[in-house]
């Protein structure tokens, strides 16, 4: 269970989530089925999906898991066609997939510090950089096209896209994460105008920096002091400490209520403890 930040009530809407087989969207899918909502998991992680839609299941909510590949539009009309025959037609969509690669990450933060044996922006692998920019633009466009059908015929919606802190000013060693993350908080934009005379907002939220298993090592040593890198982080965060995942969920649950936020569109809502707001001095 979360202690849910917010009290909105989601009762008879059908939420569909993106990437729900990670940390940050899986909680996020269950503070909507918390929130009385009917949710539709969505990963290609098939058995993380089914896994937290039985564990949601037993605890008395209303979740399905299906496993779906955010680039392949044939494979999400399918799932789409399940999940309305499921729990009915989408009202809110969640675009949580995407993520990085390392074939598109640089090992120095500069080039004049780089070694001989140091992989450089001149190895950069074009696959990988592809990759990434299919993963997270295709990989918001394709569900948006295909989910927001179902809002188009209600006149009503909402969908909630995930930047980052990259999109604002791009971090060091990641070009083509940061890059392919401002075109999502350009996207959200895009979105919100091309939709604004159905009913349906689209805003996103940028997380900050966050500490999951995945990037645990990269952000603290063995020790549990902070690496060089993730020191940098909290100098220049006026809070001087990292986001928990369940800080963002109070910033889901409201944006995608058409109550609450029924005259917020086109909005990147930073979640990052003011790192955005901080320039260092």
């Amino acid at each position: 269970m979360i202690n849910l930040p917010l009290n909105i009530n989601y009762s008879g809407k059908v939420v569909v989530v993106t990437g729900a087989g990670g940390l940050i969207c899986g909680a996020m899918a269950r503070a909507f089925a918390q929130s009385g909502a009917k949710v539709a998991a969505l990963d290609l992680n098939e058995d993380a999906v089914k896994a937290l839609a039985t564990e949601l299941k037993n605890e008395g909510f209303v979740c399905e898991g299906y496993k779906a590949n955010v680039l392949d539009s044939d494979a999400l009309k399918a799932v789409h066609d399940q999940v309305v025959s499921d729990l009915g037609e989408c009202d809110i969509l969640v675009n949580g997939a995407g993520g990085n690669n390392p074939r598109a990450t640089t090992d120095n933060e500069y080039q004049h510090e780089a070694l001989e044996t140091s992989k450089t922006f001149f190895d950069l692998d074009a696959d990988g950089v592809d990759f990434v920019f299919k993963l997270n633009f295709q990989g918001t466009l394709l569900p948006t096209q295909v989910f927001a059908k179902d809002m188009v015929k209600k006149k009503c919606g909402a969908i909630l896209n995930v930047s980052s802190m990259n999109a604002y000013i791009p971090l060091t060693k990641i070009p083509a994460y940061s890059a392919a993350k401002a075109g999502i908080s350009n996207f959200t934009q895009w979105l919100a105008t091309h939709f604004a005379g159905t009913g349906i907002r689209c805003n996103a939220i940028a997380p900050g920096f966050l500490v999951s298993a995945q990037n645990k090592a990269l952000l603290f040593n063995d020790d549990g002091t902070p690496t060089k890198r993730s020191a940098k982080i909290l100098n220049g965060t006026p809070t001087g400490r990292f986001v928990e995942s369940d800080e963002l969920l109070g910033a889901t649950l409201f944006l995608c209520d058409n109550r609450s936020a029924s005259a917020i569109t086109g909005v990147v809502l930073p979640v990052d403890a003011g790192f955005s707001a901080y320039s260092g001095v």
